[in-house]
């Protein structure tokens, strides 16, 4: 929501010094397990958008934390990730080895670009003894870079996962946990993630009992959002983080005669045997809104795809 790689997505800094001026709190929570909260902080202050170590939690600082509650102090901990996990896990007590043979009494993952097959086969050897506690820091499939999209941290998870046949506890988003660490730290009240993926920031959100804004500029784009699970439908539905700042518009939802229908704007949108037919130009994004709300409404329960039927007014 912030980067893609080392650039700021676009209007990010700038509207980001807008909320914190208007005296609201910003916390950044990161699924990136590679670096420390202070590299992370560096980073987004400089891309213009200054922030404090304080106000950064990161999935190695969730994973750490979960870990201590459940491990004695001074438990080794075979770290399969970056020296940041490492770090963060030194930190809570806990110790952190690299090798079987330093009998390790739990296994942490994290993502490093760096991993290679003798790390994920380690982790595997030490993940035979179904006694230890293997911990992931996120399970992300994929992961926002400058030239695209690349294979996250959940892709590395998945190897180990198929070569054990075990499934980890996830500490970084979208447990909840990270959410609340970052809401507890500036004492929210009605706090609200706002973020650009789905199955990550929105479904947090869900799980933290957040409300949520999904923002237009990364993974996701509309057809997603329409489609999404209950649990991964967002409360607001922006374009860019530049629109933070001007009214949301109301939308509103009828039923009439077994048809429902939804208006944001001049928007309409109607669904009728699976179809959301939508009166708007295809890139107005009231359109968006008034046929995720109409969908939503036929659909609560259950994800799909309707077919979309756009009647271009423009």
């Amino acid at each position: 929501m912030v980067y893609a790689g080392p650039n700021a997505i676009d209007g990010a800094p700038e509207s980001l010094r807008r909320v914190r001026e208007a005296g609201r709190a910003v916390m950044y929570v990161t699924n990136n397990a590679s670096r420390p909260p202070s590299a992370v902080a560096e980073h987004i202050s400089s891309l213009g958008a200054p922030t404090t170590v304080d106000s950064v939690v990161t999935s190695a600082q969730a994973a750490a934390a979960l870990l201590a509650d459940r491990l004695a102090p001074s438990t080794r901990v075979l770290v399969t990730g970056a020296t940041a996990l490492a770090d963060e896990i030194r930190a809570v007590g806990l110790v952190p080895v690299r090798t079987q043979d330093e009998e390790p009494g739990a296994v942490v993952q994290g993502f490093d670009p760096h991993l290679g097959w003798a790390d994920l086969a380690e982790a595997a050897f030490t993940l035979a003894d179904e006694s230890l506690l293997w911990c992931a820091t996120n399970t992300d499939r994929t992961i926002p870079r400058e030239r695209g999209i690349a294979p996250g941290n959940g892709t590395l998870v998945s190897a180990v996962a198929e070569a054990t046949g075990r499934k980890p506890l996830v500490a970084g988003k979208p447990e909840a946990p990270i959410f609340t660490e970052a809401a507890d730290r500036v004492g929210a009240r009605r706090p609200v993630v706002v973020g650009d993926r789905l199955d990550t920031d929105i479904l947090g959100a869900h799980n933290a009992g957040m409300e949520s804004i999904e923002v237009l500029t990364g993974v996701d784009g509309p057809e997603n959002v329409l489609a999404a699970a209950p649990e991964q439908r967002p409360t607001y539905l922006l374009g860019t983080l530049r629109e933070l700042f001007g009214p949301y518009p109301r939308v509103d939802v009828d039923r009439e005669e077994g048809r429902v229908s939804a208006r944001c704007g001049a928007a309409r949108a109607e669904v009728a045997s699976g179809v959301v037919t939508v009166t708007a130009p295809r890139e107005d994004l009231d359109g968006w809104r008034a046929a995720c709300a109409a969908w939503w409404a036929e659909n609560p329960h259950d994800a799909a795809a309707p077919t979309l039927d756009w009647q271009d007014r423009a």
